[in-house]
């Protein structure tokens, strides 16, 4: 009530009643107040300074949740990439070096931002379960990268064989199916006295050109060229 009326915080108050300082909890019969009897409220220097120590530790330590929240969720965002990349190696596939190098770099920056938060009680514990939780997803991505190194040298032997193996199949398919395109082929048989008669029988091509030289030429003269 006095609060609200002389605009003083209710903890920065001393009530003095008989020259002897009360405590705020009392009740007021217990502490002998009647009517018309004078109470003296004080400002209490040591309680407001108390108070507004209390008050600024208070707000820093929300500054301090709120800063590792959004820290948080910015580790929610990067812990689906790490997954992804670990989940293709494990699964014997390979992943960009370059991708796995910049995710960690990304991680560290986060634990830089929390080793930049200052924090107490409570706020000092959840920050140190983010640290952890940043600190893990940086082994599983050293993990995945010596991983992801002894990849090649099994898999690029498979692979040949594999891609031999399908070269194979394919030149196999192209020869079957050039035999189906191919028709078969006339069996032609020839007894010895057909090829006899035909050598007896005279050459349609000697015919015709003796027919040719058989004409008769034209003899041109002089007086008709005139």
């Amino acid at each position: 009530m006095l609060s609200a009326r002389v605009g003083m915080h209710p903890l920065d108050q001393k009530i003095i009643y008989k020259d002897k300082e009360r405590d705020s909890a009392a009740f007021l019969d217990t502490a002998g107040v009647k009517d018309r009897s004078k109470l003296v409220v004080e400002e209490d220097a040591t309680a407001k300074a108390k108070r507004l120590l209390e008050l600024r530790r208070t707000d820093k330590m929300e500054k301090a949740a709120k800063a590792i929240a959004v820290v948080a969720r910015d580790v929610d965002k990067l812990a689906h990439k790490v997954s992804a990349l670990e989940a293709i190696v494990n699964k014997g596939g390979r992943v960009v070096e370059e991708d796995v190098a910049r995710l960690i770099e990304l991680l560290m920056n986060e634990l830089i931002k929390l080793d930049a938060i200052v924090a107490d009680g409570d706020v000092k514990q959840l920050r140190r379960m983010q640290v952890r939780r940043v600190q893990k997803y940086v082994e599983t991505l050293d993990l995945v990268k010596i991983k992801n190194n002894a990849i090649p040298k099994a898999n690029h032997q498979i692979n040949n064989k594999q891609q031999q193996q399908k070269t194979q199949s394919q030149h196999q398919q192209f020869y079957y199916h050039q035999q189906q395109k191919q028709p078969p082929q006339p069996v032609v048989v020839t007894a010895n006295w057909e090829t006899f008669d035909s050598l007896l029988m005279p050459s349609t091509s000697t015919t015709t050109t003796n027919t040719v030289a058989a004409v008769p030429t034209t003899t041109r003269f002089d007086w008709e060229l005139f």
